[in-house]
């Protein structure tokens, strides 16, 4: 399978939502619940945090990487908390990489300095795919969330943007 990934437009949103919506039915990648419209994945679109979308060589999407605010005081302007979703029904065939090295790629051209994220504990397939782009786990968060009842930890993991230091 031919993998290409590019910076996402709001002409995908509907694709971005069906897969992420997949990740929340499946309940191993997010404490959300809910399902999120078009309308609410194209507010995602803030102008300032990146978004990736990874295409297969029909031109359909199999995943996304996006970015957004970590945190809104000032001092962590720099920080990008993201995301990484694959469809599922392309897991495992490498697009998640594609997404992340495409989004590492455009948090660095947009000045970024660290990107953070926490993943499910047992997600072994994400934990993987952090390691192997450059991310550190630097700890876990107890009893983060519920997830249907049930409390769940989570990884908090991180990766610096060395050129973007200064």
């Amino acid at each position: 399978m031919t993998l290409s990934a590019r910076a996402a437009t709001p002409g995908d949103v509907p694709a971005i939502a069906q897969i992420y919506n997949e990740g929340l039915e499946d309940r191993l990648g997010t404490f959300e619940t809910r399902p999120r419209t078009a309308d609410e994945v194209l507010a995602w679109f803030d102008g300032v945090h990146p978004m990736a979308v990874v295409e297969d060589e029909r031109g359909r999407i199999v995943a996304f990487a996006s970015t957004s605010t970590y945190r809104t005081r000032e001092c962590y302007a720099g920080i990008a908390d993201f995301s990484v979703y694959v469809a599922r029904a392309e897991r495992g065939r490498g697009a998640g990489r594609v997404a992340m090295d495409a989004l590492i790629a455009a948090t660095r051209q947009a000045g970024f300095w660290k990107m953070v994220s926490r993943i499910l504990v047992e997600n072994t397939a994400s934990r993987t795919l952090m390691a192997r782009v450059g991310f550190r786990e630097v700890g876990i968060y107890e009893k983060h969330g519920k997830l249907d009842g049930v409390w769940r930890d989570a990884v908090i993991v991180e990766r610096i943007i060395p050129e973007n230091v200064r």
